[in-house]
Formats: C-alpha cells, sequence, structure tokens
C-alpha cells in the first residue's frame, strides 16, 4: 500500500491598531462599561411599575360606578322611559280632536241651534203679525210665507257654520296626523338614542383605566429614553470605530497536508530505517549474522568465522 505524509502547520498574525483607533476603542469600551449596569432597572422604572402593580392589585376604582353606567347604557340609559307619557299625550291629543276630525259636530253646534231658533222665532213673529193684520192668518199663503222666511233666514246660517264645521273637521285630522308623525319621530328617535347608549356601554370603561395608569406609563417611557439616548450615541460610536478596530486583531490558522508516497520508496525507507536502527544499537555486533562487520552498514547476510 502506498504510504502517507501528514504535516499540519498553525500560524498565528496580530496586528497592534494604530494610535488614534486604539484610543477611540479604549475610550469606547470604558464607556459601554459604564452602561452595563443600566441594563437593570432605574428606581424611577421601579417606583412606575410597583405603582401599576399596586394599582392592578387593589383593581379599577371607578369599577363599580363604570359596572353601573355600562349596566345603564347597555339597558338603554333610559331613553325609553318617556315612550308611554309620549303615546299618552298623543292618545288625549287624539281623544280631544277625534269627535270634530270625524265628522260628528258638523251641524251639531248648540250655539248654532240657539241662533237658528232666534231666527225662526223672528220671521214666524213678523209674517204671522202681517198675515194677522190682514186677517189672513193660518192662511196657505201665511204658511208658504213663513216657510219661506225661515228658509232665506236661516239658510245662510247653516251654510257657513257648516262649513266652518267641515274646516274644523279637515284641521282636526290634519292636526292629529302630524301629532301622530311627531310621536312616531319621537319614538323613533328614542329607540335611536336607546341603541347610542348601549353601544357606547361596550367601551365606556377604557378612558378611566387609561387616565389611571397614564402617569405611571409616561414615567416608563421618560426612563426608557433616558437608557436609550446614550445607547443609540455609543452604538452610533461602535459602528464607526469597529470597522477600523477589525482590521488589526489576532488571526489564528492551521493548516494539514497529507500526500501519498510509492511503495517502492516506502519499502526501501522503512528497511533502511530499520537497519540504521539496528546498526546504531550493535545489536548484531561481529558474530552477528546480518552485519559482517558488525558496523551496521558495511555488509549483508554475511556470517564471520
Amino acid at each position: 500500500m502506498p504510504g502517507e505524509s501528514k504535516q499540519t502547520t498553525n500560524s498565528t498574525s496580530q496586528a497592534t491598531p494604530y494610535a488614534p483607533a486604539q484610543g477611540s476603542l479604549d475610550a469606547l469600551l470604558a464607556k459601554l462599561n459604564g452602561q452595563v449596569g443600566n441594563t437593570d432597572l432605574t428606581s424611577t422604572e421601579t417606583g412606575a411599575l410597583d405603582t401599576l402593580t399596586n394599582n392592578a392589585k387593589a383593581g379599577n376604582p371607578f369599577t363599580g360606578q363604570i359596572t353601573d353606567l355600562a349596566t345603564n347604557l347597555l339597558g338603554g340609559g333610559g331613553a325609553k322611559s318617556n315612550d308611554a307619557n309620549i303615546r299618552a299625550n298623543l292618545g288625549d291629543y287624539q281623544g280631544l280632536l277625534g269627535k270634530y276630525a270625524n265628522g260628528s259636530q258638523i251641524g251639531n253646534n248648540t250655539a248654532l241651534k240657539d241662533q237658528l231658533q232666534t231666527i225662526t222665532d223672528d220671521v214666524t213673529n213678523q209674517v204671522n203679525g202681517q198675515f194677522a193684520a190682514a186677517g189672513r192668518d193660518m192662511s196657505g199663503m201665511n204658511t208658504q210665507t213663513l216657510g219661506r222666511g225661515i228658509a232665506q233666514g236661516t239658510a245662510p246660517v247653516i251654510a257657513q257654520q257648516f262649513n266652518a264645521d267641515t274646516d274644523r273637521a279637515l284641521g282636526a285630522a290634519s292636526s292629529l296626523y302630524g301629532a301622530g308623525n311627531t310621536t312616531y319621530g319621537l319614538l323613533n328617535g328614542t329607540n335611536q338614542q336607546d341603541l347610542t347608549n348601549k353601544t357606547a356601554g361596550i367601551d365606556v370603561g377604557s378612558s378611566a383605566l387609561q387616565a389611571r395608569d397614564s402617569g405611571a406609563n409616561q414615567l416608563l417611557a421618560i426612563e426608557a429614553q433616558k437608557r436609550g439616548i446614550p445607547m443609540q450615541a455609543l452604538s452610533g460610536l461602535l459602528g464607526t470605530i469597529s470597522p477600523v478596530a477589525q482590521a488589526f486583531g489576532t488571526t489564528n490558522s492551521s493548516q494539514t497536508t497529507t500526500s501519498q508516497q510509492p511503495l517502492l520508496n516506502t519499502l526501501i525507507g522503512g528497511l533502511t530505517g530499520g537497519l540504521g536502527l539496528l546498526g546504531a544499537t550493535g545489536g548484531f555486533g561481529s558474530g552477528g549474522w546480518l552485519l559482517g562487520s558488525g558496523k551496521g552498514a558495511t555488509g549483508l547476510l554475511n556470517r564471520s568465522a
């Protein structure tokens, strides 16, 4: 088999930064070492966190009020509490105007009856008096004239009152229609407000929680800035100096080389090495069967007498 030869070479090289870079690195490392302690919580941060912890343990001081308000809002916030009164007002209005709106009061006016009766009495007395003076009372002409006189006297009054009653009935009906629409609008408004209140009840507690913890959260944000600003400055310096420092670091390398030798060279090398070893030790001196002279290199396979 061919032989193998291995050789391993280790080398180390180091470059020392030039003076400006070395000083900057030393100063930067000193500042970075000084910032190590800032990784712990500051007293302000601890106090703010303790405040938040105590607040959390104590619970929301507005919980009872918020719960009551949320319950009230989720129940509609009383937006529909006056619906019964709104409907009652419409009912009362309908009761007052209904008899006029349905036309039952047309011609059914007690004042009109008295006025017509007065006209009738006046016409009767006048006509009957005239016919009596002429000696023709209770005659057919007396009755005809009396009838015409009463009709002529009462007809304009009745027509005028009928028109007035009709107009009043139409006005009452229109008012009832408008009142109904107004009432339904009010009821729809209370329904919408009821839904609005219910929706508002879902998120009513969030602002109170944010207000309670805003002070502590602001302190945490301020402390984060106090610690973050110098760290950002140092990071910027490190980003500037590190590339320079990396150019002057220490480099370690290791290299192993393996080579193969021919078989003949391997056997000769091994035999030569072995003979050299025996000659050097003198194990087969002058009486040896391998070496004739006992010197290890003068002859092969010679025996001495």
